[in-house]
């Protein structure tokens, strides 16, 4: 059997320890990956097209595609977003 391997161990020798530059770039990428995911899949759920949603939120299409796919997006347009999807949001305390 090989050398198991942490998944900390792993994002720092691809993106750098933490606090470095690079890090947080891979930080911010994958957390705009991860709220994309979340909003493609809800809207799937509620079987709405990128159309649809667009419609709902006052966006255009396009928008909600490069949500989608990663694309950093404000606060306020994630609320709007979510309000649509029938989502909340909530901040708890660490």
């Amino acid at each position: 059997m090989g050398k198991s391997i942490k998944a900390k161990e792993l994002i720092a020798k691809r993106y750098g320890k933490e606090g470095s530059k690079e890090r947080e770039e891979f930080r911010e990428s994958a957390f705009s990956y991860y709220f994309g995911e979340i909003i493609k899949n809800r809207r799937k759920e509620l079987q709405m097209t990128q159309e649809n949603l667009a419609e709902k939120v006052g966006k255009k299409r396009p928008y909600i595609s490069r949500i989608e796919n990663g694309e950093d997006i404000r606060l306020s347009n994630f609320a709007l977003l979510a309000k649509a999807l029938g989502l909340s949001i909530q901040l708890i305390e660490e």
